[in-house]
């Protein structure tokens, strides 16, 4: 069998090339179907554009579409963020097999999160509300 390196090294960035081109096509179809701002009719058309002329479609997308794509991944990644945090801090706060604490252990459990960062002033101050009408 004669397969010169040269030919491995062709072939290998033929695979490459490939597989980027489908890492980018699956972003593009990600990233459309993700986009609320798009229209039923929108989403169909591109879809159409990018399957009929998948090279000149997605190179259009990412010229038309492609500074957003990066501001809307961010806004799902910060939402995602939030809900994980409030969903972390009410878990902690309604744990069913913790014992009851003290107006004063609760206080002392938000001041250390105000501390850390954990929550902000008016998070702070509502929370104390709360434990203190308890």
């Amino acid at each position: 069998m004669n397969y010169p390196l040269l030919n491995v090294f062709f072939t290998t960035m033929w695979v490459f090339l490939w597989v980027m081109w489908f890492f980018l096509l699956f972003r593009v179809f990600a990233d459309l179907f993700r986009d609320d701002s798009v229209s039923g009719w929108g989403k169909a058309g591109w879809s159409v554009f990018v399957l009929v002329l998948p090279f000149l479609g997605v190179f259009v997308y990412l010229i038309a579409r492609g500074k957003g794509m990066g501001e809307r991944e961010m806004a799902r990644s910060e939402q995602a963020e939030k809900d994980f945090r409030a969903y972390v801090k009410e878990a902690a706060t309604t744990s069913p097999d913790a014992k009851p604490r003290s107006q004063a252990e609760e206080l002392a459990q938000l001041a250390e999160l105000r501390q850390h960062g954990d929550l902000t002033e008016a998070e702070y101050q509502s929370a104390k509300e709360h434990v203190l009408a308890a």
